[in-house]
């Protein structure tokens, strides 16, 4: 930290200094709840692809007991070919969007499988979709607690750092500037008094 200088000119700098952090701190402090506030939909987001898996996977349970008959071969049916991801801007904060996906179900003879796994192919292709779609919140919250944590820094750095720090200066500068003027008045009142012994002597 360097030295604050004791003088008028040092004094109205930090006055500068305060008032521009008072001013940016607010600023700061509704980006980062308005941050905290996207975070939490995408959690909630999230939550519903959860449960919406949950509910396929029960879904699946329920409508194809015949999964455990292991003599038909179930490999490769569905396969996730490639994704295209866009970006957002969300209060500075760069988050990934899902732009295109592409799926590719197997060719089967229709005759050489049997009639639920065209249920189970459907299925499949909707577990990847929302696989892919738990994925994306997974990588959308980690920017966007990062981002939280960045603004959350810069907002203790001027709360608890910057304004504190500058207040104890202006408070030092001004008993400084105020113990030197009350020493310069007794000076120049002993000066006068002397002066005055002076001319009377």
């Amino acid at each position: 930290m360097s030295r604050v200088s004791l003088s008028k000119t040092s004094l109205a700098k930090q006055n500068q200094a305060l008032r521009t952090y008072e001013r940016f701190l607010p600023s700061l402090d509704l980006k980062r709840r308005q941050l905290m506030a996207e975070r939490a939909k995408e959690v909630a987001a999230q939550q519903q692809t959860r449960q919406r898996i949950a509910a396929l996977r029960e879904r699946v349970r329920e409508t194809l007991p015949m999964l455990a008959n292991t003599e038909v071969p179930l490999d490769d049916l569905v396969r996730l070919r490639g994704l295209r991801l866009g970006e957002e801007n969300v209060l500075g904060a760069r988050l990934p969007r899902l732009e295109e996906i592409d799926i590719q179900l197997a060719d089967y003879g229709l005759l050489g499988k049997p009639h639920w796994v065209d249920t189970l192919v459907e299925l499949l292709a909707e577990m990847l979709r929302l696989r892919v779609e738990e994925d994306l919140h997974d990588q959308r919250i980690a920017v966007l607690d990062a981002a939280v944590r960045k603004v959350t820094q810069r907002v203790n750095l001027f709360d608890k750092v910057l304004i504190p720090r500058t207040r104890d200066n202006i408070k030092r500068i001004r008993v400084y500037l105020s113990d030197a003027e009350r020493a310069a008045i007794v000076r120049s009142k002993i000066a006068k008094n002397k002066r005055l012994r002076e001319s009377l002597a």
